[in-house]
């Protein structure tokens, strides 16, 4: 994969004031050399289209910013959309100073012919920015495009795996293998249950020690679990492990009950968790949308992310509990208990994990969903992860929300969304808004 390309491309005319165009222009290039150091900038303004067309002809852009130093008219945002299907972030300035003179820029003038461009040329895609740039929210929206931008380009070469079908009645988790591939660029790859299950059993003992070792390394307790529970595991561990690194796996999605209960006698749950901390997201229940979240969480926090069901609501603490069996990564844990390993819950087998989660001041709430036209939606409500105990035997982490909960919780169950939710560390809003509009699916924003 190439690297990540963002382009600046700041034009204007030359009849306007161009000394402070050019202090803009030198300003402009600081800040983004500082949000991105890769970012490709000119020699100089582009005062024609001609010379913007000659910067741009060898150009593979991940990213434009296109920003009216000057007023520029529709020719030259017309020439960059038709040649670059990448996201484009317009950007213009406010005006210097007014004096009751000459007018220097007349930026924002270009805004209207820029995106009145676009729009005519059927791109809606594109994002907006007006000010400075030592403005934070000009600041802000760039961070947050550069971010969207190169989390987009790290989906088309993403590639997801199934590990089995979902379970009855969770048909929302399965893949539509060709909307995938169209909307976010990512490819998926399949394998049954019954085929991971034979490759675990094949490995001997000596073979799955390293990752018996590691399954020790990350956890609190795991010698509890019965010898043959504990053995078995460490094989599972190394089927999905050997199987991620064969086909380049970015995400997954594996179905766990009934299956690993009653034809392999162990659960998956703790493998899961391992994977999330390996860098693999790993989503339980089949849910190829619910691992695709993890993995966007994962980018954006640079963490592992929490998966789970939302299950309790507290009016008065303003918080919503989110809870699953024991699939949650091991690095998540509360410091003073480590990443304790019990058994499922409902199955009474081990080894799954049983844990609260640790508490971090900024969380974000995240779901990739589908409308029932097909297209595609983001779930986004940000909180903080409170300092609370486990909540039920399994993997729990408590958000008080920054909307008020109950309302935020009534009106997503009336939007219809998916049961599975991502928490990841960080306030993420702002780019997941940006990235929502860059792929075409709707953002819905609770706040």
């Amino acid at each position: 994969m190439k690297d990540f390309t963002p382009v600046y491309i700041p034009v204007g005319v030359p009849t306007f004031h161009l000394e402070s165009a050019r202090d803009l222009f030198e300003r402009s290039i600081k800040l983004l050399r500082t949000a991105d150091p890769s970012f490709v900038v000119p020699g100089d303004m582009l005062l024609s289209v001609d010379a913007m067309n000659e910067y741009i002809r060898d150009l593979d852009p991940d990213l434009i910013v296109f920003q009216d130093l000057t007023f520029a008219n529709a020719a030259y945002m017309s020439e960059v959309a038709g040649r670059f299907s990448c996201p484009i972030l317009l950007w213009t300035l406010r005006e210097p100073v007014i004096d009751g003179t000459r007018l220097r820029l007349n930026s924002l003038t270009g805004a209207y012919s820029a995106a009145n461009a676009m729009r005519l040329s059927g791109r809606t895609d594109f994002e907006y920015v007006f000010g400075s740039p030592e403005e934070s929210a000009v600041i802000s929206k760039i961070e947050a495009c550069i971010k969207a931008a190169g989390i987009r380009k790290e989906m088309q070469e993403l590639r997801l795996a199934t590990v089995g079908e979902p379970p009855q009645g969770f048909s929302f988790g399965r893949a539509h293998e060709d909307e995938l591939k169209e909307v976010f660029g990512a490819g998926i790859v399949s394998v049954s249950v019954p085929e991971m299950i034979s490759r675990a059993r094949s490995y001997t003992d000596a073979e799955c020690a390293e990752y018996m070792e590691r399954s020790r390394e990350l956890t609190a307790g795991l010698d509890k679990t019965p010898e043959k529970n504990l053995r078995d595991h460490a094989r599972l561990y190394k089927a999905y492990s050997e199987y991620i690194k064969e086909n380049g796996i970015g995400a997954l999605a594996s179905r766990c009950w009934p299956d690993y209960f009653t034809e392999y006698g162990t659960p998956v749950c703790a493998v899961l968790s391992m994977l999330n901390d390996d860098g693999t997201a790993a989503a339980c229940e089949a849910d190829v949308y619910g691992a695709l979240s993890m993995w966007t969480g994962m980018k954006l926090s640079s963490s592992p992310v929490f998966f789970g069901d939302p299950v309790s609501l507290n009016e008065e603490e303003n918080t919503l509990t989110f809870w699953h069996c024991g699939t949650a990564a091991c690095s998540l844990a509360r410091k003073d208990t480590g990443a304790v390993v019990g058994v499922h819950p409902n199955r009474k087998i081990g080894p799954a994990m049983d844990f609260g989660c640790e508490a971090f001041p900024e969380a974000t709430i995240f779901r990739i969903g589908r409308e029932p036209d097909g297209s595609y939606r983001f779930f986004i409500l940000e909180g903080e992860a409170l300092d609370k105990p486990k909540q039920f035997t399994g993997t729990s982490i408590v958000i008080k929300t920054t909307a008020p909960v109950r309302e935020a919780v009534e009106n997503s169950v009336l939007d219809g969304f998916e049961p599975h939710f991502a928490v990841m560390k960080g306030h993420h809003a702002d780019t997941l808004k940006v990235l929502a509009k860059m792929l075409g699916a709707k953002a819905y924003i609770y706040q």
